[in-house]
């Protein structure tokens, strides 16, 4: 809990009982124990943390005992495709072709659940996420795109536990690893869960990355925020925010993304599930310049278990969405930068962490033989995430235009992933 192990899945919170609840969200966002807690109930706990282990082989072997496929970076799979959901709302207002929502509501609409564990803006302070269960249509489509400052879906436990009838429930690879957990040792919490799903994961940013972009344009406080979008708009879409004054401030999804290294959830740094391997059925971005340039925006879909493939098979003929198949190494291809930042940067950054003595997440297995260079360029990586992280570098950073910011930002990205390309590549 006081590591930077903890990925802020909310179990330990919402199995507390009330014993444990989260402190300064739009600070550390910690668990904080309010309340002495018994020894059965720290047990259960630990074992629900997905942050300190989760045994990838075993549970592979437990959730999947029959699956067609396995990639050491993709996971189990059935099949991997290309795809959107037809109905232009839906895809529209998806993060990018609206895969997850789509499923959700032809769930919800042939009665295979009767809600969904969603994660949405919260109400009363919407500029925090809140995880909620949507039982229509419009419930869904309110939860939909992504949120990449920290969410703690597993915070609403008590609420899943009292639903009455079957749910879906998506989340992020941390947050799915805990509920896994939790249906292994057959936890009343987690037995209306019937489907999970999940989208591709790259980083969560800290709640300090909303004051700083607010800063950057000399605007309210946060608490003057009433919408808050990552992804509104056209394909990639923009980052969003609307204040009490009318004002709005937005800038491009990839210039946005010059906040990550100053505030990424370490946290982060040491998953190593990029494509929410233990998911029913998993989807991100498509990320290919022949999809990048059509716009309205199209999804990499991954079905994993049986009745995920069934679910995406039915949704393909009764013309729900679209869905193109590819091979695996296509599907490695078009997220190499993804796979080498997680299945080799994240091994890598942990071996660094256990060199130091500090505490490391036990995954069952260790992906290793990588070359020297591989080991340099990560050293620069967490060099640079350190020294960026610093409030002197986020003061300065703030000094400047986001807009010139983004756009320098954006343009060095691009310079290193081509100077960096053949490292990334080199094996993988």
């Amino acid at each position: 809990m006081n590591s930077h192990l903890c990925n802020r899945c909310g179990s330990c919170v919402g199995l507390s009982e009330g014993k444990i609840r989260f402190r300064d969200k739009t600070g550390t966002y910690t668990p904080e124990i309010l309340h002495p807690i018994d020894d059965q109930l720290a047990d259960t706990l630990l074992e629900a943390c997905s942050g300190k282990n989760f045994n990838f082989p075993e549970y592979q072997k437990k959730i999947y005992p029959e699956a067609s496929h396995f990639h050491t970076f993709i996971g189990t799979y059935e099949r991997i495709g290309i795809g959107f959901a037809k109905n232009s709302e839906i895809r529209s207002k998806g993060a990018s072709g609206g895969i997850i929502s789509s499923v959700l509501v032809w769930l919800l609409d042939h009665k295979l659940i009767d809600g969904a564990v969603v994660l949405g803006m919260d109400e009363n302070e919407p500029w925090l996420t809140q995880a909620f269960i949507a039982t229509t249509r419009e419930e869904i489509l309110k939860a939909a795109q992504s949120k990449y400052i920290i969410s703690s879906t597993n915070d609403i436990l008590p609420e899943i536990a009292a639903f009455k009838g079957n749910l879906a429930y998506v989340g992020l690879p941390g947050q799915v690893q805990s509920i896994r957990k939790l249906q292994q040792i057959g936890h009343p919490s987690v037995q209306n869960i019937k489907y999970i799903f999940g989208p591709f994961y790259g980083n969560t940013l800290h709640f300090s990355s909303i004051k700083s972009f607010l800063k950057t344009y000399k605007a309210d406080s946060y608490e003057n925020i009433t919408k808050l979008y990552f992804r509104y708009g056209e394909w990639p879409g923009n980052m969003r925010i609307e204040l009490k004054s009318g004002r709005i401030i937005e800038l491009k999804k990839f210039h946005a993304n010059y906040l990550i290294p100053f505030h990424i959830l370490r946290n982060s740094l040491y998953c190593t599930d990029f494509a929410n391997e233990f998911t029913d059925l998993s989807g991100g971005d498509a990320w290919a310049p022949v999809y990048e340039e059509r716009g309205k925006g199209f999804s990499m879909i991954i079905s994993r278990s049986a009745k995920g493939d069934e679910i995406l098979s039915q949704m393909v003929a009764d013309g729900t969405i679209s869905f193109s198949q590819i091979e695996e190494n296509e599907a490695i291809d078009m997220h190499s930068h993804g796979y080498d930042f997680k299945k080799r940067g994240s091994f890598i950054r942990i071996r660094f962490r256990k060199w130091l003595g500090k505490s490391i997440p036990d995954y069952g297995y260790e992906i290793k033989g990588f070359p020297f260079s591989r080991y340099v360029m990560e050293l620069i990586i967490s060099t640079m995430f350190i020294i960026l992280s610093t409030n002197m570098a986020r003061w300065t950073i703030e000094q400047f235009s986001p807009r010139f910011v983004g756009n320098l930002f954006e343009k060095t990205r691009t310079l290193w992933k081509k100077s960096t390309h053949k490292i990334k590549r080199n094996e993988l």
